[in-house]
C-alpha cells in the first residue's frame, strides 16, 4: 500500500490504508490526525495503541468499545487501583485483547499518570508534536514508521517507567493524536498546511 490518496465507492480521496472498510473510514474520518487532549484519551490512546504492538490496528479499533468497558473507561484512577484480580477478569475477557504483559503495563502506566500533576501526561506528549516542515507527503511510502519526535518521546516515557511505549507505536500515536498530520496530498482530511 505504497500508493497516493484513493477514492473510495463514495468518491470521496482518502489515504490508500482506508481501503473499503466502514470502520476504517469512520476512524480515518472522524479521528485520524484529529488533535487529541486530555490525560484521559491519551491514556486510552497510549493504552490503545500499546495492545495494538504486533496487531492490526482494525483489530483494536473493532474491540475498543470492548476494551473501554473492560478498562472503566480507561480513567487512569480506575485503572490504577486494579489488582491481581483485575488482571485475571481482563485475561478472561474475550472482547479485549488477553496479553497479559500488555494487560499489566496499562494498570501500571496508569499508576504512573496518577503520579503525574493533572494535564502533565497531555503537556509532555504534546510537546514532542514536531513543527509542520510544509512539506505533505504524497504516497504512503513516504510515511516514517519512526521520528527523532517518536523517539524522544519514546525515551522520556520509558525513563519515567512507561512501558509499550516504543518509538514505532509512539509515532502510530503521534499520527492518530493529530500531532503529525499524515494525511496524504489529495486526501479530504489534508489540512492546508502539513503538521509535520
Amino acid at each position: 500500500m505504497s500508493g497516493g490518496a484513493t477514492a473510495g465507492d463514495d468518491g470521496i480521496l482518502r489515504c490508500p490504508w482506508v481501503g473499503d472498510d466502514a470502520d476504517y473510514r469512520r476512524y480515518h474520518d472522524e479521528e485520524w490526525g484529529t488533535p487529541l487532549h486530555g490525560d484521559r484519551a491519551l491514556f486510552e490512546k497510549m493504552s490503545l495503541e500499546g495492545f495494538q504492538a504486533g496487531l492490526s490496528w482494525i483489530t483494536i479499533l473493532r474491540k475498543r468499545p470492548a476494551f473501554r468497558a473492560a478498562f472503566d473507561g480507561f480513567d487512569p484512577a480506575t485503572v490504577a487501583a486494579y489488582g491481581e484480580a483485575d488482571v485475571e477478569r481482563l485475561m478472561g475477557d474475550a472482547g479485549i485483547v488477553r496479553n497479559r504483559a500488555k494487560i499489566e503495563a496499562a494498570i501500571g502506566n496508569a499508576r504512573l499518570v496518577c503520579e503525574l500533576a493533572p494535564g502533565e501526561l497531555d503537556a509532555l506528549m504534546w510537546s514532542f508534536a514536531p513543527a509542520g516542515s510544509g512539506i505533505r507527503p504524497v504516497s504512503m511510502a513516504e510515511l516514517p514508521a519512526v521520528t527523532p519526535e517518536s523517539e524522544a518521546m519514546s525515551k522520556a516515557l520509558r525513563k519515567r517507567g512507561f512501558r509499550f511505549v516504543g518509538p514505532t507505536t509512539m509515532y502510530a500515536l503521534m499520527q492518530s493524536a493529530g500531532m503529525v498530520d499524515d494525511h496524504l496530498t489529495g486526501c479530504w482530511r489534508a489540512a492546508p498546511t502539513p503538521g509535520r
